[in-house]
């Protein structure tokens, strides 16, 4: 192994389109991808909050993405999917518009949130990678799943 590539930090994420923007999230924060099914409803939760479903035994708390990001609701018959997440022992799935591929990316690629990017986006960015014609915003898992806090503030 080089010196160059033994300083690089390469790191991969699941790629999902959410209101025709592309996000990234870290691979290693992902359990799985899934279509959601039978849906429960939880009163008085927030807006951000789908449901909660029975996934092969685990109850998973199912976050509207659009709503989270601030984006209108999703148009269409499309299904939507889920990509599940796990954070303090709790079972999550992020409700997306469509899965994407895995990439493999340089950290030395990844730069600032652009100045002008919404405050609701960059609270839970951890910054963005250039690609072929389009920009991936990397998500911070964590952030995106606090939603104790945004909820009373908004």
């Amino acid at each position: 192994m080089n010196g160059e590539n033994a300083t690089r930090r390469m790191r991969e994420y699941v790629t999902a389109v959410i209101g025709g923007q592309l996000f990234g999230l870290p691979i290693l924060r992902v359990q799985d991808v899934f279509m959601p099914e039978r849906l429960t409803r939880v009163p008085l939760a927030p807006p951000e909050i789908s449901g909660v479903l029975n996934l092969r035994g685990r109850i998973v708390t199912l976050i509207d993405m659009r709503c989270r990001l601030g984006m209108p609701a999703r148009a269409g018959d499309a299904p939507p999917m889920a990509i599940g997440v796990e954070s303090r022992g709790e079972s999550f799935g992020l409700l997306i518009d469509s899965v994407g591929e895995v990439l493999e990316l340089d950290d030395a690629g990844r730069e600032p949130n652009p100045i002008n990017l919404d405050p609701r986006l960059a609270r839970m960015s951890l910054g963005i990678h250039r690609l072929d014609g389009q920009l991936l915003m990397l998500l911070d898992v964590e952030r995106v799943l606090d939603i104790g806090t945004t909820a009373i503030a908004a």
